[in-house]
């Protein structure tokens, strides 16, 4: 279990206390435990403190041994020594549990983990809680300690000193921007922050803004040279820096420098971009996907690595939902050898999507890790094995669930941070995730609030197509739920909708809200049509597939439904919408004459956390065809308890079933006493 931040730091000198910045070491009550003189023993103890779950037998013996004559008997005799220095009277610190072994770290000080537990919120820590976590890199991740003929090993050595060089980043920063401006530690600060980060142009900025502050011009212009000529030699970018200085001079009123060109409109341009916001683009979070290596022990890339990058940038940017990096750009940085955190900070992108591929007898293994570039906080990791009897068949469903994944949790990100900042303060990027998150609460009183922050996003950006989008979802959700006026807001659906393609034609959510929208107007095949048009866009869009489910199961192909409904799930398996991808399932069922099944599919949606009325009434519907009385009368009690006069109208009304989907969900109805 990961200590707690509070815990360890203010315990540091009692009970066990373990230090892995620096040559690892390990100390009882402040006295240092001697260890034996075993490299393998403290690369075991960092592995085994990092990992997330427990970790197989067989897994550490191919990380750490290269064959010798028994390896389970080398692992055996470093875990005996490492009980020896954890364990506690009637504690044992190292849980073993089949083939698998973890350690229990609860109660001890790890100074990499108290890192990694602050990283999901760095930007929201006091300056003193800051101040504490600086102070623990000491050194290197694991100094000295790589291992010959270990790449497994070395592989994740390099890459966790890496991350935790990008934490240690995020923290510097994060102090440079909450210390005081007269605080003399901030310079030490940046110092640092400049000398694990050279490339990123806010750490440049926020030191020629403090040298400003004190009037230190002339330093500020040979800091600028000196600078320029450094990303002048890696062929980056020096333009935002330039720029910011520029504005940081007129700010200043430096009237007695040489003349140069007047910096761009627009106040606080410095401020801004040491704030770390969307200088390159304003409306919307940017992403960065390196090329995946092809294997994780030689780091060489290869065919089918280059192969599945290019797919996954190209499927992400047909998604249009954020700033994607071009491939050249980043396969440059690759061949330059540049770390992901590092290439993220040089490309100025809010996340980092990394990965590696490997070809085993019989398996194929893809790993994926998304990480927030300014905190270095992985938002998400998976690992995808297969069996490779269809090569490029399985890469392609392995490239759908990456780019589906990564969307998802990156809007999750966005949609949570908008949420803490103030509203009045929100740009269109951050009114737009506001209103995704009141919108996905599926409440009259919150479909009206996602509607305003929408009309905010629109307001601010009349090109945002997306949340035209998701304005015209919150009308059609009125529409649909018969909170107003139903063809009014079929109007509004369809006016928001149209504005949307307006903007973009080839953004899959506007052939998307369309297809909504003349579904409302009961144009079943235009419907389809630009539904089908979304999913051509953009094949992994899987609000799309779960659409033309919808629209299918009530008057179309219910076999088209059920496989639609199915890839939807495929696609974004935790999806805010899972309750409607299940129900639209069940009433595929119902037509197909399947009531069991219909039955199973509706109690899934369900027992889904936002499943709204309609979506109860599905189930009661489904259950009593499936002769489930007694259920479907609990469901339809549960109905009645908010809308008191409910009947089987309501709900055929709602839809737009063809006859025979009809007279079958009246009978349900009839069973239950909703007719």
């Amino acid at each position: 279990m990961v200590s707690g931040v509070e815990s360890s730091l203010a315990s540091s000198h009692q009970g066990v206390v373990v230090r892995l910045f620096g040559p690892p070491t390990i100390a009882r009550d402040g006295v240092p435990v001697v260890l034996p003189a075993s490299r393998k023993l403290r690369a075991l103890l960092a592995y085994l403190a990092l990992a997330p779950h427990p970790v197989g037998r067989g897994k550490l013996c191919e990380l750490l041994w290269d064959v010798p004559n028994d390896p389970r008997g080398e692992l055996r005799w470093c875990l005996s020594k490492l009980r020896a220095a954890l364990d506690e009277p009637g504690r044992r610190r190292i849980e073993t549990s089949g083939d698998t072994i973890a350690l229990d770290l609860d109660g001890i000080s790890v100074d990499v983990l108290d890192v990694a537990a602050a990283a999901a919120g760095i930007e929201t820590l006091e300056p003193t809680r800051l101040q504490l976590l600086s102070g623990l890199f000491v050194g290197d991740f694991l100094e000295g300690l790589e291992i010959d003929r270990c790449p497994l090993f070395n592989s994740w050595l390099t890459a966790q000193r890496r991350r935790f060089g990008s934490c240690h980043a995020a923290i510097l920063e994060c102090l440079v921007k909450t210390l005081p401006a007269d605080s003399e530690d901030v310079s030490a600060h940046l110092e640092k922050w400049l000398e694990l980060t050279p490339f990123d142009s806010s750490a440049h900025v926020a030191l020629l803004v403090r040298l400003a502050r004190r009037g230190q011009f002339r330093a500020c212009e040979d800091h600028l040279a000196a600078a320029a000529s450094l990303f002048q030699s890696e062929e980056l970018d020096f333009g935002p820096v330039r720029q910011a200085w520029l504005a940081i001079r007129a700010e200043r009123h430096c009237a007695t420098l040489p003349a140069q060109p007047a910096a761009p409109p627009g106040p606080n341009k410095a401020s801004i971009m040491l704030a770390g916001s969307e200088a390159a683009t304003p409306h919307k979070a940017s992403l960065a996907v390196m090329p995946f290596a092809e294997d994780a022990a030689s780091g060489v890339r290869g065919g089918l690595a280059d192969g599945l990058t290019h797919d996954i940038i190209t499927r992400l940017a047909k998604l249009r939902d954020f700033f994607v990096i071009a491939r050249g750009s980043v396969f440059a940085l690759a061949e330059k050898d540049i770390a992901p955190e590092d290439a993220g900070r040089r490309l100025n992108v809010n996340y980092v999507a990394t990965g590696t591929v490997r070809s085993l007898t019989g398996r194929l293994i893809v790993t994926v890790e998304l990480v927030e570039v300014r905190t270095a906080r992985i938002v998400w990791a998976e690992t995808f094995e297969r069996k490779p009897d269809d090569l490029f068949a399985v890469l392609d469903d392995i490239g759908n669930s990456i780019v589906a994944s990564v969307s998802s949790e990156i809007e999750t990100v966005e949609r949570n941070r908008a949420m803490l900042k103030a509203p009045n303060s929100l740009n269109a990027w951050e009114a737009y995730h506001r209103g995704l998150w009141h919108m996905y609460r599926f409440t009259r009183s919150e479909n009206d609030l996602a509607r305003h922050f929408f009309d905010i996003a629109v307001r601010q950006d009349p090109t945002f197509t997306r949340a035209y989008a998701g304005l015209s979802f919150t009308h059609w959700q009125s529409a649909f739920q018969r909170w107003g006026d139903r063809d009014q807001d079929s109007v509004l659906a369809f006016e928001a909708a149209g504005q949307s393609l307006l903007v973009d034609d080839h953004n899959p959510a506007a052939h998307w809200a369309m297809g909504r929208a003349l579904w409302l107007r009961g144009e079943g095949d235009a419907s389809v049509l630009e539904l089908q048009r979304a999913v051509d866009l953009s094949p992994n869009f899987a609000l799309g597939h779960y659409a033309l489910s919808f629209v299918h199961s009530q008057s179309g192909d219910p076999h088209a439904a059920i496989g639609s409904s199915d890839h939807s799930r495929h696609l974004s398996p935790f999806d805010p919408m899972l309750f409607g991808m299940l129900g639209a399932r069940a009433m595929a069922h119902v037509r197909l004459g399947q009531f069991d099944e219909a039955a199973e599919w509706a109690l899934k949606a369900a027992a889904r956390p936002n499943a709204h009325v309609i979506i109860l009434s599905i189930a009661a519907h489904c259950l009593a065809l499936a002769g489930r009385l007694d259920e479907a009368k609990t469901f339809a009690a549960a109905i009645r308890k908010t809308l008191p006069d409910y009947r089987a109208d309501d709900f055929i009304h709602t839809f737009r079933f063809d006859r025979d989907a009809t007279a079958l969900f009246k009978l349900g109805a009839t069973r239950i006493g909703l007719a």
